[in-house]
């Protein structure tokens, strides 16, 4: 038995050597690409033209979504194409629980949900590139572009001779004796009724890029968004209804470059 064991060891010897040595190999040829990519870029050669990114935010009025696309035409410069989703929260804004075990929370004096679309381009601009692999770079983006606020009603669920329907937080007249709130409403409700409402928007950020090696993007994103809508947003029955709006944010981005 040790025989044949010593025999399996001696024929597996070369090919565990070339294994190491092709995998040493490839290390080797990583290391070369990321060093030249490195000297291209100190000498502001492009080296990756196009990216694809996409993110989450958390805002001083809400969250949200995006997907992005960047085309590089130098080092120190790239358009950045952005679409993304959000939901707008109103400050006032206080969940309470049903009146039965089944109903859904419910927020007292909210008229409508809303869900700020935007589809934008935005101009970034290096500021301080990666000392080495493993650094930071720092990038500065201003742009803007269209939004559109998707108006979701806020249907309350009610009792009414002993039966239970949604209306709208209007319709209840502040309910009156004949309507009992008892929860709000369901994922489900107040889609067939949506209306949008147009508008535009502006943003600056700096953004913190730590993704290894360039090829990766892992970034922190900081900045401010305004926005601009043809009408008065009705969000909320005890707060002045608005067309314009401010809020800071942070992001976190994951994507990659090519």
């Amino acid at each position: 038995m040790r025989k044949i064991f010593s025999i399996i060891i001696a024929l597996s010897l070369p090919f565990l050597s070339f294994a190491q040595k092709s995998r040493a190999e490839k290390q080797e040829l990583k290391r070369e690409r990321i060093n030249a990519i490195i000297r291209q870029e100190e000498e502001g050669v492009i080296t990756f033209t196009k990216s694809v990114a996409f993110g989450g935010h958390l805002a001083t009025d809400g969250y949200g979504i995006f997907i992005e696309w960047g085309s590089a035409k130098s080092v120190n410069k790239a358009l950045l194409f952005q679409v993304s989703l959000s939901e707008r929260k109103d400050k006032r804004e206080e969940k309470l629980n049903g009146a039965y075990p089944y109903s859904t929370p419910l927020i007292y004096g909210k008229i409508n949900y809303v869900y700020p679309l935007k589809i934008g381009v935005q101009q970034q601009f290096l500021l301080g590139n990666k000392s080495n692999k493993n650094g930071v770079s720092v990038t500065a983006n201003a742009g803007g572009g269209l939004s559109a606020a998707l108006l979701r009603p806020y249907l309350v669920q009610v009792e009414r001779n002993f039966d239970i329907e949604y209306i709208k937080y209007s319709e209840a007249d502040r309910f009156d004796f004949l309507y009992r709130p008892v929860g709000g409403p369901s994922f489900s409700t107040g889609w067939g009724d949506m209306k949008i409402t147009p508008g535009a928007y502006a943003k600056a950020a700096v953004r913190f890029d730590y993704g290894r090696f360039n090829e990766m993007i892992s970034a922190l994103e900081t900045g401010v968004n305004v926005e601009y809508y043809t009408k008065a947003i009705p969000q909320m029955v005890d707060a002045k209804q608005k067309s314009f709006f401010f809020n800071a944010y942070v992001a976190l981005i994951f994507g990659k470059r090519k």
